[in-house]
């Protein structure tokens, strides 16, 4: 049993209610990479010098490591002191993929300096046939960990 399944399963057996609680769950296959460069294609992109920020729009794909992320806009903001990508933001269909999970979502903030993802508005998070959704999803990508509240609902799958 995996160690998703088998902590949903704890969660499910001793707090009824699951659907209007708040729950946590380990994302093991999250392996997030930080120091990865950051690779973005869109359909254009216009940059404001002034605010430090560039934007995406259009068929946006982003690559860093193993995860992956798309949407049809994306904020780019840079770190002032030293210039680097600090966070994007991501609105319309957002949909984030790593190796063994896949997420969905209205929106999305990663913050790649604090290694954080925050989806919103309709999250639908699968790992192999357990299925999750909410209204909200955070996950610590160095913690492997995530919290899904407003409306949760799971589909876990056995083992088979």
């Amino acid at each position: 049993m995996t160690r998703l399944t088998a902590t949903l399963l704890t969660i499910a057996l001793f707090l009824p209610g699951l659907a209007a609680a708040q729950t946590q769950m380990a994302l093991g296959g999250l392996d997030a990479d930080p120091d990865a460069p950051v690779e973005i294609t869109a359909e254009s992109l216009s940059v404001d010098q002034a605010t430090g920020r560039a934007t995406f729009v259009g068929d946006v794909r982003i690559g860093q490591g193993e995860m992956k992320i798309s949407a049809a806009t994306v904020e780019v903001i840079y770190d002032e002191a030293t210039g680097d990508i600090a966070r994007l933001e991501a609105e319309g269909g957002v949909t984030f993929v790593t190796a063994t999970e896949a997420a969905e979502a209205q929106s999305a903030i990663y913050d790649i300096a604090g290694g954080t993802l925050l989806l919103t508005g309709d999250v639908l998070l699968t790992q192999g046939r357990t299925a999750l959704s909410s209204q909200n999803m955070s996950i610590d990508l160095a913690a492997g960990t995530a919290e899904l509240t407003g409306g949760v609902r799971s589909v876990i799958e056995p083992a088979q």
